[in-house]
């Protein structure tokens, strides 16, 4: 497995799975292009998902045009109530890639308790995958998840699987814990959407640049994931071949990373203490309720994140399409974001929630800050599945 993974979810025509003849000769140039540029480069793992639009199938057409034979194919599916629809869909990602075998499958989007019983439990979605793997159609089987960390954890203990796709980067380390429990089962450990979950580094704010040169941030976040010794891959989510320049030159920095990574590390926590203070940053996540457990389900801890993300690094562009995701993300992004505040939700609403908090006087008036600033704006996750 390379270090480096090419995610197919950036480089295809339509998030919606369109039919062939709607797919244009350009997009389909400019796949294969990407796609060699990264066999050229040794990313050999391609990654995608049956829900990534018309990627599985460009990507299907691209590999008789570039071959390549130590190519690692994966794909994700979701879990379903219904064994028979996670099959069919699962033989729509097969006949479209290709129809010869996946090295790697991936239930997708195992969100919540439910999609962890549905692919468990008798006669569910793993005893479909058992039975493709017995038939030398399926090689080895994992998840991709934007789950809590608990969850996570308790899905890599039933130590069915042989992998994990998560998020974890240098904005983002709550899933430690998961990594963790990885680690000790030896599964591996494939980061998702660095660049893009990461903080939209491929955009990233004036500050962010300057705290990080003179690395880019994306060389900078690629180093910090690909130091810690229980990460095994990220995924380059590239648009079109030269994206995949800075992720080469994080590369080719490996042998000293620890002489890239700590000054970066250390300008963006002194800029961060600067903007918010030691004692909030140190406190500010201490007795928060779930977004389950408060009015309006408006999601606190992520929405006092993005508002750290906003004060430090003036990631202005993440923060506003992660705040316009609550509330429209489904189980991908749950919870609401500060919209019902002072209308459906009352101040003293949330106090009665925040009583352990050291911050519950201030947190109404930060979240009415954020809301200020970002706007009320809405996000529809890019796949609905």
């Amino acid at each position: 497995m390379p270090i480096l993974s090419l995610g197919g979810m950036r480089f295809q025509q339509s998030w919606q799975d369109l039919s062939s003849e709607n797919i244009t000769i350009e997009s389909q140039k400019n796949l294969e292009k990407t796609l060699l540029k990264g066999v050229e480069a040794g990313l050999h793992h391609i990654e995608t998902a049956r829900h990534y639009g018309t990627s599985e199938r460009q990507l299907g057409w691209a590999f008789h045009q570039v071959e390549d034979p130590k190519r690692l194919l994966q794909t994700k599916v979701p879990p379903r109530e219904d064994p028979l629809q996670f099959e069919a869909e699962l033989e729509s990602s097969f006949e479209k890639l290709g129809g010869n075998k996946l090295d790697l499958l991936a239930i997708h989007g195992l969100n919540t308790p439910e999609h962890l019983e549905q692919t468990i439990r008798p006669g569910g979605c793993l005893e479909v995958v058992r039975r493709w793997q017995r038939e030398g159609l399926v090689g080895h089987l994992g998840f991709s998840t934007h789950a809590s960390p608990g969850l996570i954890v308790k899905a890599i203990n039933t130590n069915i699987f042989d992998y994990v796709n998560l998020h974890w980067y240098f904005i983002f380390q709550d899933n430690r814990p998961a990594l963790e429990a990885a680690k000790f089962l030896d599964l591996g450990v494939f980061i998702i959407s660095p660049t893009d979950k990461g903080g939209h580094l491929h955009s990233p704010s004036a500050k962010l640049l300057d705290l990080c040169a003179p690395y880019h941030p994306i060389v900078f976040n690629d180093l910090f994931c690909l130091n810690d010794p229980s990460i095994h891959t990220i995924s380059v989510g590239l648009s079109r071949p030269e994206d995949i320049d800075l992720h080469l030159e994080a590369v080719s920095l490996m042998d000293r990373a620890n002489e890239v990574i700590e000054p970066v590390q250390r300008r963006l926590i002194d800029a961060a203490k600067l903007s918010l203070g030691e004692r909030w940053l140190s406190s500010w996540h201490i007795g928060l309720p779930t977004w389950e457990e408060t009015p309006g389900h408006i999601n606190i801890p992520v929405l006092l994140w993005l508002n750290n993300l906003l004060e430090a690094w003036d990631m202005e562009g993440y923060v506003k399409a992660r705040y316009g995701l609550l509330g429209n993300g489904s189980h991908w992004f749950p919870g609401e974001n500060a919209s019902c505040l002072d209308h459906s939700v009352k101040e003293e609403d949330l106090e009665r929630v925040l009583l352990n908090s050291p911050w519950m006087k201030q947190i109404p008036g930060i979240l009415r800050s954020l809301r200020r600033k970002i706007g009320d704006v809405a996000e529809k996750r890019l796949s609905s599945a």
